[in-house]
């Protein structure tokens, strides 16, 4: 939102400007929504997971309990699967505290394997006599089928497309009224329990239950179809029961629990508002059978029981646990059914999400238009409060409110309409910088003030506090005093990213106007070559060569030392155009020249520079300057050459850069001192402070 124009910005024509902003703004806005649709769905997840872990619901342990067989229970009775036997006594106890209903989260598909006929076939080496005294007992299958025909038992069962039972012919009692949702899951057969077991159990109910494609499991559904008949899921069939209403419906695409009304999404399934399950009721099976729970543990209650041991469990990912066991999701369900604890989304609350991206994007556009600020705040202060409104619903109401897709539509439309005035005012940026350039020459020929001109060459290159602000690692300091009024000296510092800094120190061919004008063109031209060039600095260099070559004057020349440094490291990357070799100064040690390989001036002959490196410990200095400091002329002509640069260097008070350039450059004006300066002069200092 910080594109929105300037109030001081230059009036435009309204009417043509209003209705491009107003497209751009609904270009954007368009793009916005788009996204949504493919990238809010699972941002959506993800987000409603996160209000879940950050306020899990509390779950009634006076509504439900678990019996888990757990590994406590393997060790006190033998491994699963179980004789029936023992899974009748387990269903007696918990049937003598009167429970509501006992759900089994597991299907008894075979006849248990130690009934006495199977017995008798393992062993054939069994007395006649003796065999048929075991032949006449009772079948596990027929004791676990008399005390489930007793109980309030409701068995699982499975939609499965395979191998299975008929659905017209599976018994189910009651039958769901009405007909689900069209996209509701479909499985051509259905996998029973035993006839035995599955005639005489209460209730039957189907298990299916399947994740997300995240793998994480966060609905349950409502019924499943199998063939054409809609078949109760497990959590509504016990809580159906708990509430002893007849028979679960549906009403279009409303699912009913009696008078109860249970918001579904397509699928006709039940989004769940997760919570720790209360450790108050789960209960061991080994427990149970030791007769070792409170006498009121399952009274009034619905009992699931579920597997919870290694390599039998049924695990689960949910919002709020990466692995966990299906009973407990099962038992959350039923609870939730119970006592409200679901998640909804309503049509109506997706339609919002769209309206109040309209909105932003109405905003947006107002803005825009206006050229007013309050659109803006108004939008901002809306986008701000979406998370906030969206964790408030979740938490109060239950709502699944997204507030990514009213965001997407809104920041979209604000790129687009940011971008637009960037592209406008970049524009007018350059008419304007074209006008100033046209008006300081013609002021320039005019009043012959090439005062002016000195003023603008100055101006081209970074001041002081500008190379000082360039990163905190690297000090830099330098000074320009052209011969005369112009000159065609020049640096520059660029910085290229987080960890790099360009430097430059250039000398172009001859003084005064035309070695400005010259001067111009050259550095103009680096800084845009050497910036945009992805490649190695070598390759960048031998560009800037090419590039010059083509409108160069055959009499003019281009000196210049190009210096990439890496803050983080100290490393310097060097290119040598004909140019002065750089100074190192190291603390407590006198200053050197660096031999550079190099090559020509630039604007002679196409060559291919080398890279050359340099590495700077914490504390040293590099020193680039042009030839006007070593060919100053004192008044009998002598020149103040190198040796007079390292002499003043050498006698520096530590690697200060503003103060070696302001020694440097009073050392040669010394030098020159009565005569005029022969030539432009340019130092470059760097200190490098260490990563």
């Amino acid at each position: 939102m910080t594109a929105s124009p300037s109030r001081s910005d230059p009036p435009l024509p309204r009417r043509p400007l209003r209705r491009l902003v107003w497209l751009v703004a609904g270009a954007g806005a368009l793009i916005g929504a788009l996204l949504s649709l493919w990238i809010a769905p699972p941002v959506r997840r993800a987000l409603f997971d996160e209000w879940q872990v950050l306020a899990p619901r509390k779950i009634d342990a006076n509504k439900v309990a678990v019996v888990l067989i757990d590994r406590e229970s393997l060790a006190a009775v033998g491994p699963w699967p179980w004789p029936r036997y023992y899974l009748a006594r387990l269903t007696e106890t918990i049937a003598a505290q009167q429970p509501k209903a006992i759900g089994f989260d597991m299907i008894f598909a075979e006849a248990d394997r130690l009934n006495p006929d199977r017995f008798v076939a393992l062993y054939p080496e069994i007395d006649p006599q003796a065999a048929a005294a075991i032949d006449a007992l009772p079948s596990m299958d027929a004791s676990f089928a008399q005390v489930l025909g007793t109980a309030p038992a409701v068995l699982g069962r499975l939609g499965i497309d395979g191998d299975g039972s008929d659905p017209k012919a599976v018994f189910v009692d009651p039958e769901v009224q009405g007909r689900p949702p069209p996209a509701t899951p479909r499985h051509s057969h259905v996998l029973t329990s035993i006839t035995e077991l599955d005639d005489v159990s209460l209730g039957h109910a189907m298990l299916n239950g399947p994740p997300d494609d995240d793998g994480v499991v966060r609905r349950v559904p409502f019924t499943v179809l199998a063939g054409a008949r809609p078949m109760p899921g497990m959590a509504a069939e016990l809580a159906r029961i708990a509430q002893d209403v007849p028979q679960l419906a549906w009403h279009g695409d409303t699912a009913l629990i009696g008078k109860r009304r249970i918001p579904v999404d397509q699928a006709g399934q039940v989004q769940l508002r997760f919570g720790h399950f209360p450790d108050s009721a789960r209960h061991s099976a080994a427990r149970v059978l030791a007769k070792a729970v409170p006498a009121d543990a399952f009274r009034g209650k619905i009992v699931l029981i579920g597997l919870g041991a290694e390599g039998i469990a049924d695990l689960v990912a949910t919002p709020l646990e990466t692995e966990g066991y299906g009973v407990f999701v099962q038992a959350q369900a039923v609870e939730a059914l119970l006592s409200g604890g679901w998640l909804a989304r309503p049509a109506w609350l997706a339609g919002t999400e769209w309206a109040l991206g309209l909105a932003l994007a109405l905003l947006i556009g107002l803005a825009g238009s206006l050229r007013r600020r309050w659109p803006w705040l108004v939008a901002g202060a809306v986008g701000v409060l979406l998370p906030l409104q969206s964790w408030l619903l979740f938490d109060y109401g239950g709502l699944l409110f997204d507030p990514l897709r009213p965001a997407m539509i809104g920041i979209s439309a604000a790129l687009a309409l940011g971008t637009l005035v960037a592209l406008r005012n970049r524009a007018e940026r350059r008419q304007l910088a074209q006008e100033l350039i046209e008006q300081r020459v013609t002021s320039a020929v005019q009043e012959g003030e090439l005062q002016a001109a000195r003023s603008i060459q100055l101006g081209m290159v970074p001041t002081r506090d500008r190379l000082a602000g360039l990163d905190p690692r690297m000090d830099a300091a330098a000074v320009l005093e052209p011969a005369h009024s112009v000159g065609g000296d020049f640096y520059d510092a660029i910085r290229i990213d987080a960890d790099h800094l360009l430097f430059f120190v250039g000398d172009v061919t001859g003084k005064g106007v035309p070695a400005a004008l010259y001067m111009a063109l050259s550095k103009s031209l680096a800084k845009s070559v050497l910036v945009r060039e992805r490649g190695s600095l070598a390759h960048a260099v031998n560009t800037l060569n090419l590039e010059l070559m083509r409108d160069a004057d055959p009499a003019m020349g281009v000196t210049m030392l190009v210096v990439l440094a890496n803050c983080a490291t100290g490393e310097l990357t060097m290119v040598n155009a004909g140019h002065e070799n750089p100074i190192l100064l190291k603390p407590g040690r006198p200053p050197r020249s660096i031999p550079m390989q190099g090559g020509p001036p630039f604007c002679v002959v196409p060559f291919s520079y080398p890279e050359e490196a340099l590495f700077l410990a914490p504390g040293d200095a590099l020193v680039l300057l042009t030839d006007g400091v070593t060919e100053g002329q004192d008044a009998e002509g002598a020149l103040f050459g190198l040796d007079g640069v390292m002499k003043n260097l050498g006698a520096r008070d530590g690697n200060a850069p503003e103060a070696m350039v302001q020694s440097l450059v009073a050392a040669v004006r010394g030098f020159e001192h009565p005569t005029e300066p022969s030539d432009d002069l340019t130092i470059l200092a760097l200190h490098y402070r260490g990563a």
